[in-house]
């Protein structure tokens, strides 16, 4: 039976790194030394500590950031702006190994996704993404009441178009179908499992007025000191009332789906609601849709989809989905509490049953992102400090390159709901893998071992094999090629390689099918001569065959 009963003990290395890999972007060897003796709440505590928020981006061309409040003429365009974001984005998600943050922040922008095509504003991409962070183990019911008035979700979904006599659904429908409580099968025209039309045309009402804010200095008062931009009700002053005249000011009536609930303006002057009539509005209609009990039981499959696995049984459905909703919602929906319990948990660590066919671990198909992050973080890859190098001629000349070639252009997905992966069945996660992004992904490291370089023949990233492995924290006996497989593998893989596959990286790679006393004397003879001509050929050969083995794509 599956169960959410915490996993008691001693990590162990196994599950050390699972955890590691499902709530960061992937751990170094050192950092799976560090978990393996801690206890799952041990661990996951300290996933979860507090972080200050990380420094904004900066801009190459003035050496200061430029989001407080949005870019000036000094600045770079606005569009090299919004590419330099994304490599600040993706440089926190490298770095960020010790924290949940990052992971969960990546999870909540593939929930509720927003496009540099259709937002072409930095600052807006920037502070959706710092509210996010923000939130990150934080209310996601008090989280998405803060997206509804975000100023990027305004203009994505075209919610800053909806106004009073002249209504835009296209907010309202996705908030419910794909952001809050689902759809559910279709029993009528216009009638779903868990709402209705009318219930979109009312939510909807409710959206009307809001606007986007383009000086990005309406900043939200209840997050002070913490500077997060918002759009705004569009307001008109008379007599000492802001009164939201873009607003329905009328009653709206939900459907039997939501226990008829009738929302309605508590003040409004000549027609009009007040600007704090309609902000209540707005809550009232959260407290709506995240009372109902589906909501809950929504956002738990798509977090148990995206952290342990996308085939959601009948038994995980009783046993981990039902129970794990009831905890989100009694906590007020704190991502910390409803994944502190999933992380935890006997299920999470496949030790709830003695069944191998159904384990979690080794059970996903890594995102590009986690392909790529999980290669920089292991084998401790330097990347240039200086912004212009670090921004555009590593992230944006060819790291965001190979990610778009493997499936994920950033901050572009394909829909509304995210990118295919994460929440298109029954594939789901299977979805990363076509003819093309394949080939992309095994010779991926070809560029990492031979060294990328910008124009001027700069290197500005490469794995030395040789220096790795001769590093004692990496492996303890680089004179053993046994050894350097079993740690090499052990360590990057998730699951446990067969006897056959060991052998067939021992023998036939590492060794070319040497005898291993071979690899012994090789190895003496560079650390006498300092030619590593030899062990750097068979190491980088290694390691390009790992990269490409079945195994390492998964996690």
């Amino acid at each position: 039976m599956a169960s959410l009963d915490p996993f008691i003990g001693p990590l162990g290395r196994k599950k050390a790194a699972h955890l590691l890999r499902r709530a960061t972007f992937g751990p170094g060897k050192q950092q799976i030394d560090t978990f393996e003796t801690k206890t799952a709440a041990q661990a996951v505590d300290e996933l979860f500590q507090a972080l200050e928020h990380p420094d904004p981006p900066v801009d190459p061309q003035t050496g200061e950031p430029w989001v407080f409040p949005k870019p000036g003429p000094e600045n770079s365009d606005d569009l090299l702006l919004i590419a330099y974001f994304m490599a600040w984005h993706l440089e926190l998600m490298r770095t960020g190994q010790t924290s949940a943050r990052e992971k969960i922040v990546w999870f909540l922008h593939n929930h509720m996704p927003v496009s540099r095509e259709k937002v072409p504003s930095s600052t807006a991409l920037y502070y959706q993404n710092k509210l996010y962070r923000h939130y990150a183990f934080g209310s996601f019911k008090e989280l998405f009441h803060k997206v509804v008035i975000d100023n990027a979700m305004l203009v994505y979904i075209d919610n800053w178009l909806n106004e009073a006599g002249n209504p835009n659904e296209n907010f309202a429908r996705e908030m419910l179908e794909l952001y809050t409580i689902g759809k559910g099968p279709q029993i009528a025209p216009g009638d779903y499992t868990y709402y209705t039309e009318q219930d979109v045309q009312e939510a909807a009402r409710v959206l009307t007025g809001y606007k986007f804010q383009p000086s990005f200095e309406n900043y939200d008062p209840e997050l002070l000191p913490v500077t997060v931009a918002q759009g705004y009700v569009y307001v008109y002053v008379y007599q000492n009332l802001r009164l939201a005249i873009l607003h329905d000011a009328g009653t709206k009536t939900f459907s039997e789906k939501f226990q008829n609930t009738e929302i309605a303006p508590g003040e409004t002057h000549f027609g009009y609601a007040t600007e704090q009539a309609t902000l209540d509005e707005l809550q009232e209609m959260m407290d709506m849709i995240f009372d109902q009990d589906q909501t809950a039981i929504f956002l738990c499959r798509k977090i148990y989809r995206f952290f342990v696995f996308h085939e959601i049984t009948d038994e995980i459905e009783m046993d981990i989905i039902q129970p794990l909703a009831e905890i989100f919602r009694n906590s007020n929906y704190s991502l910390e509490v409803v994944l502190k319990s999933l992380f935890r948990s006997q299920h999470f660590f496949d030790s709830d049953n003695s069944i191998t066919a159904d384990d979690n671990i080794g059970a996903l198909i890594k995102s590009p992102v986690d392909l790529l992050s999980g290669i920089f973080t292991f084998f401790d890859l330097d990347l240039q400090e200086d912004p212009y190098m670090l921004y555009h001629e590593t992230y944006l000349q060819h790291i965001m390159i190979y990610l778009a070639v493997m499936g994920i252009e950033m901050y572009a997905p394909p829909d509304v709901a995210g990118y295919p992966a994460y929440f298109q069945g029954p594939a789901y996660n299977r979805n990363w893998i076509t003819s093309t992004s394949l080939a992309y992904r095994y010779s991926l490291i070809y560029p990492v071992l031979q060294g990328i370089q910008n124009q001027n023949q700069q290197l500005l990233l490469q794995l030395d094999t040789v220096a790795w492995v001769e590093n004692p924290s990496n492996i303890s006996d680089p004179s053993d090629p046994a050894v350097i497989v079993e740690e090499l593998t052990s360590n990057i893989m998730a699951v446990e390689l067969s006897e056959e596959r060991y052998e067939f990286f021992l023998y036939e790679i590492l060794l070319a099918n040497y005898p291993p006393e071979m690899w012994t004397q090789v190895w003496e003879y560079y650390q006498v001569s300092g030619d590593d001509s030899i062990v750097r050929g068979q190491l980088d050969s290694l390691v390009w065959s790992i990269m490409q083995a079945p195994e390492f794509q998964m996690f």
